[in-house]
């Protein structure tokens, strides 16, 4: 049999997009989420901006059908970390928790102090994390 990725056995798709149009995408999902019935699990993960809600991605993230939602809380600046106000970051993550279902939902936020959106390790750990903790769908952090 002629595979296009050789011996490559493709087991997911992630949903990185941020450009173009906001059609269909919904029906991407669904027909890949329909090779889950074959036996082999087909993990859907996206990548959506933080802003409110994602404008490529909202209606496919509703259909309910991500294992992973890594949401990136950096070079946005109206929904990410800024030391003078934690509240906006966490009330996008609030959103973000209480609006997607069936998908593990992860801050995704910058390794390098040079990103904008970055977190001291101590303001993460002190403040960030003990209250994103056990969020419903909370997943984890996701660093880029």
């Amino acid at each position: 049999m002629s595979r296009p990725l050789g011996d490559a056995v493709l087991d997911g798709i992630d949903f990185d997009i941020e450009k173009g149009l906001n059609q269909y995408w919904d029906v991407l999902a669904q027909d890949l989420f329909t090779f889950n019935q074959f036996g082999t699990q087909v993990y859907l993960t996206a990548a959506p901006q933080c802003p409110l809600p994602d404008s490529f991605l909202n209606t496919t993230l509703r259909t309910g059908l991500f294992d992973y939602v890594w949401v990136q809380f950096y070079n946005n600046s109206g929904c990410q970390y800024t030391p003078d106000n934690t509240n906006i970051l966490l009330n996008s993550w609030n959103w973000w928790t209480s609006s997607i279902i069936n998908s593990w939902i992860f801050l995704g936020l910058p390794a390098s102090p040079a990103s904008e959106g970055f977190i001291p390790p101590y303001e993460l750990t002190s403040q960030i994390l003990p209250v994103i903790k056990g969020s419903p769908n909370q997943g984890g952090v996701m660093l880029w």
